[in-house]
């Protein structure tokens, strides 16, 4: 791999974890999709789970090779998670799809943006013990939005409150770091990826 190819574009999927109707997870995420798409040293991929069918009862072990979002979660550098916090931990579909996948994750970078109203901590360390057995690294910044519903404008659309985008972009700064770092590893198949 060239040092170009290692200091090139990275291609980072935001996952989008609620999948309730209505959801506060529309201005959230178009918020963010405004966000990212003005950095340049990014792909940006948004995979709503909402519109992914990922049925419990087809889970196989260590991942699915139907599914229907596969190449794209593959083809990713890095990943942005955006749940929100439901009694006390993340939504059932999250996990879903963590677990429908497998050699996806491994040995790539995992940044959370939390809501709720904790600002979706509790669902955010709960994730970060999940993805170590997928070898994917969590980042240490993260960006967590408590009461994000006190942050809506009189359109629906998300205004964040300040020192947020400061907050999104030192995250995405540590996902870049760590995306160009563990591209090498990648490299090297540990984990027996084809």
């Amino acid at each position: 791999m060239t040092q170009d190819n290692l200091n090139g574009q990275l291609r980072i999927a935001v996952v989008i974890g609620s999948v309730r109707k209505p959801r506060l997870a529309d201005p959230l995420a178009a918020w963010l999709e405004r966000e990212l798409t003005a950095i340049d040293w990014l792909d940006l991929d948004m995979i709503d789970l909402a519109t992914v069918s990922l049925p419990m009862h087809e889970l196989q072990p260590g991942g699915a090779a139907a599914s229907p979002v596969a190449g794209r979660l593959a083809d990713a550098d890095g990943f942005v998670f955006l749940t929100p916090e439901y009694n006390h931990s993340f939504p059932a579909p999250v996990k879903n799809a963590i677990d429908w996948h497998f050699t996806e994750w491994a040995y790539k970078p995992v940044a959370f943006v939390g809501y709720g109203a904790s600002g979706g901590i509790r669902a955010v360390e709960q994730l970060r013990m999940v993805f170590p057995e997928l070898r994917a690294t969590t980042v240490r910044e993260s960006v967590l939005l408590p009461m994000a519903w006190e942050h809506l404008d009189t359109d629906g659309r998300f205004v964040p409150p300040p020192g947020t985008a400061q907050a999104l972009h030192a995250m995405m700064n540590e996902l870049r770091t760590w995306a160009r770092a563990l591209r090498f590893l990648r490299l090297t198949d540990l984990a027996g990826r084809r």
